[in-house]
């Protein structure tokens, strides 16, 4: 695929299925990850690869901290089998991390932004190998009881979940007019 043609329509896909990313596309998505814009070449970023059985303990972990951060509310069995299968919507789930590091010209706010780049590009390459990916996020992965479940240390931070598979059903995207959200400087 054309990469100007990736870059124009990739979209999210929410309805994943099997087959799961094949580990030469894997490869190709991290390749691209290790890409993304990078203020003195710090590398921050880390991803951790969830598939198979590791899914249902990726449900359990959001399960618990659901319950964990519920303030003394005991969380429904509804709730918790809902957040359970949530990993379960895709075969193939990369964690994004923010691996921050300390450095006197590159601030935290830049390691971030180059962690939410690398899962762009990742999200990117995923649509020009033909596969479906949704960036996925909520409340819960920024709260240190799912950064401990996941083995985070203290200078990491989750950036998202890139849910992978074969395109279920996708949606239609309306094409966005440039003109509505670019402006020349000064006007």
């Amino acid at each position: 695929m054309e990469a100007l043609y990736a870059l124009h329509n990739r979209i999210s896909v929410n309805l994943l299925d099997y087959p799961a990313p094949t580990s030469s596309q894997l490869e190709n998505i991290f390749r691209s990850g290790l890409r993304a814009c990078d203020h003195k070449n710090l590398r921050p970023w880390k991803f951790l690869l969830i598939e198979g059985d590791a899914r249902n303990r990726l449900g359990d972990l959001m399960a618990q901290v659901k319950q964990a951060t519920s303030q003394g509310t005991e969380l429904s069995e509804e709730d918790k089998v809902k957040l359970q299968k949530k990993p379960l919507r895709a075969p193939t789930i990369i964690a994004v991390i923010a691996d921050i590091k300390q450095h006197e010209k590159v601030p935290e706010i830049e390691q971030l932004l180059s962690a939410g780049a690398a899962a762009q590009m990742m999200m990117t390459s995923a649509f020009a190998q033909g596969l479906g990916a949704i960036w996925r996020s909520g409340s819960l992965m920024f709260t240190r009881e799912m950064h401990t479940g996941l083995g985070l240390t203290d200078h990491q931070k989750l950036v998202g979940f890139i849910y992978l598979g074969t395109v279920k059903a996708c949606k239609q995207v309306p094409e966005l007019v440039i003109e509505d959200y670019v402006e020349r400087w000064p006007s």
